[in-house]
Parts: C-alpha cells; structure tokens; sequence
C-alpha cells in the first residue's frame, strides 16, 4: 500500500474515533493505539518533508530573485 499523509489522515481519524468509543473491546485496544502512534509518526514525518520542500522551493526562489536584480 503506497501510503499518503490524506490516507494516513483519514485512517488516523477512524481509529481515533475507535478508540473513544466507550465499546472497544479491551483486547483491540492496544493494537489500534499501536496503529495510531504509527500513523502520527508518519504524518508528523510527511509535514517535516513538505515543509522542507516548501522552504527549499522559497529560498530557491528568493536567491534567483536576488540574481536577477543584480
């Protein structure tokens, strides 16, 4: 499965849902807390490379500004 921070998102979602919900059975509880520590992994993984992206793009963008005015 070729995982995307949407998909990630959404499954995270559903377990946390999951997990509030006063019928969960105890013996699940454990797995899906598991599942949902990897997905926050993940996701806080995902947003740190878009963000680098983002900032390269931008000074990148900045600097052949710079070239262009001189």
């Amino acid at each position: 499965m070729n995982l995307t921070y949407s998909k990630a998102y959404t499954e995270l979602s559903k377990l946390v849902e999951q997990i509030e919900d006063d019928k969960i059975q105890l013996d699940t509880l454990a797995d899906k807390v598991r599942q949902a520590k990897e997905l926050i992994e993940f996701c806080e993984t995902r947003l740190r490379v878009i963000d680098c992206n983002i900032n390269s793009v931008l000074t990148e963008k900045k600097s052949n500004a710079r070239k262009k005015d001189s």
